[in-house]
């Protein structure tokens, strides 16, 4: 019988470029543009300079090296892409990008390798979503990512990817929350297993072989990963339902789940300043913010490691107080909101501690209907996944029964995620000391799959990257990477960081 890792394995070591829809091909260049972007927001960071100092710079003549540092940059501010499921990027474009030069990749095999490194980690990922670990803290995407990126750019044979699968995956990482939120061991939430899976390489190269029933083994990775573990994520629906079409990008740093109200908060700015005075916190009597279960359980727990000035940054882009006021009185949310000098401004603190932030029931069963973050494991496990609802709700309030009640009965799962959608709404409402008051609402934030009436994600992209000071050039040979030798490759990979701080 053949196991999940060699079904996975058989269909990704052999996909071929022409076998990949286009409009899949077009979000992985997206990728590019905003995970580099992602890269270079976090370099310009002092944290990321230490990184740096520590490290290395982000390319350089170890490949291996080269991603560790470019996955830990790209993670740090919580400025990367999202996708059903996991933060893809940090690994499946990081690793590809490293490997490009020495492994001589042309346009159509760096964009091969991101997408069948995208598939691979977001299905494993997939199969543990009902499960403790969920976004960055499902560190275990980037053994996957990691892996996947660079046997796919060395034509490895499918055996070689079970053995490497199996060896990465005997020895996981596992987040610990309090070391993710109260200091800076975020830095490594996608380094270290980025690492892991380079290792899991090595050792594969050399003749060392892993468990081909890694994942599905009742001892195995899911086994211990996952409340409710879906196999059947692995390798459902493998060349038609393309996870790459489910990829969301940020636009500001932090998150999970903030991005609506802080493009809200960035609204409400506008549209209450006058060219001569911008809105202050002391022009504000009360605040709220309506949200889903998912953002106010990440506010709750990011709460608990905020000290004002002494706040951790790893904590801080969790928080969504700090990240809307930061929005709402300064009309940005950007790196700079995240240095020392921004996070001693006693006015946004005065504001971030009077937000009110309320659980919106209707915004929560919407969340868990549509398919990212949660909404497509919940389809595929039916009846299993009641449980895994009653103790995520149980985490709010009572045993969790008024989640599974409030979810109810849930769409088919889908078939190849052209209509996936990330809804992660908020309501925020301002009434100020002049009597005036103004209520805005936002179900599917900038940059997210399945938005409507908002700009062309290709535009949101390139804002993206350009606002982090990146070439023109670079974007423009991104547009057109299926085109390009493995020596223009190579040319353009030294545009990311020419203009650097």
């Amino acid at each position: 019988m053949t196991t999940l890792t060699e079904e996975l394995a058989g269909w990704a070591s052999a996909l071929r470029f022409d076998e990949i829809p286009d409009d899949v091909v077009t979000i992985a260049k997206q990728q590019i543009l905003s995970q580099m972007a992602a890269v270079r927001a976090g370099l310009d960071h002092p944290l990321g300079q230490r990184f740096v100092q520590g490290f290395g710079a982000p390319f350089q003549d170890d490949p291996a090296r080269s991603a560790f540092v470019l996955s830990g940059l790209g993670s740090w501010l919580h400025f990367d892409d999202t996708a059903y499921a996991g933060h893809l990027s940090n690994s499946t474009v990081a690793v590809p990008l490293a490997y490009a030069t020495s492994q001589g990749l042309t346009g159509k095999q760096l964009l091969t390798s991101i997408i069948v490194a995208n598939e691979t980690a977001a299905r494993i990922t997939a199969a543990t979503t009902l499960g403790p670990f969920r976004g960055q803290s499902a560190a275990f995407t980037h053994v996957t990512g990691s892996i996947a990126g660079r046997l796919r750019g060395e034509n490895a044979s499918a055996q070689r990817w079970v053995d490497t699968l199996g060896l990465g995956f005997g020895l996981p990482p596992r987040t610990v929350p309090v070391g993710f939120l109260d200091g800076d061991a975020k830095l490594f939430g996608a380094s270290t297993p980025v690492r892991v899976g380079l290792d899991a390489c090595d050792a594969s190269a050399v003749g060392l072989a892993g468990s081909p029933v890694i994942l599905e083994h009742p001892e195995g990775f899911l086994s211990r990963f996952a409340t409710v573990p879906l196999p059947e994520a692995v390798v459902a629906g493998l060349g038609t339902r393309w996870h790459t079409r489910t990829t969301s990008f940020k636009v500001h740093p932090g998150g999970p789940g903030m991005d609506s109200a802080i493009d809200l908060g960035l609204e409400l700015h506008r549209e209450l300043s006058s060219p001569d005075r911008p809105l202050r916190a002391a022009d504000i009597a009360e605040i709220s913010v309506d949200t889903s279960l998912y953002t106010a359980v990440v506010e709750r727990r990011a709460a608990e490691y905020l000290r004002g000035a002494l706040s951790p940054v790893s904590a801080l882009v969790f928080s969504l107080r700090y990240t809307l006021a930061t929005a709402l009185i300064t009309g940005q949310l950007s790196t700079g909101d995240f240095t020392e000098k921004a996070i001693e401004d006693t006015e946004r603190w005065s504001l971030a501690d009077r937000i009110d932030v309320r659980l919106d029931r209707e915004m929560t069963r919407e969340l868990f209907h549509c398919e990212v973050p949660f909404g497509e494991a919940l389809r595929q496990a039916g009846g299993r996944g009641k449980e895994w609802l009653r103790q995520f709700g149980a985490g709010w309030e009572g045993d969790g029964q008024w989640l599974v009640d409030l979810v109810g009965e849930l769409p088919s799962p889908s078939h190849d995620f052209s209509d996936a959608r990330k809804v992660t709404g908020a309501r925020v409402r301002v009434r100020l000391k002049d009597g005036r008051s103004v209520s805005r609402e936002l179900m599917v934030p900038m940059g997210a799959v399945g938005g409507e009436g908002r700009p062309p994600i290709a535009g949101v992209v390139r804002d993206k990257w350009l606002g982090t000071g990146g070439h023109e050039e670079f974007a423009d040979g991104v547009d057109r990477l299926e085109e390009a030798s493995a020596d223009e490759v190579g040319r353009l990979l030294t545009l990311v960081f020419d203009n650097a701080s």
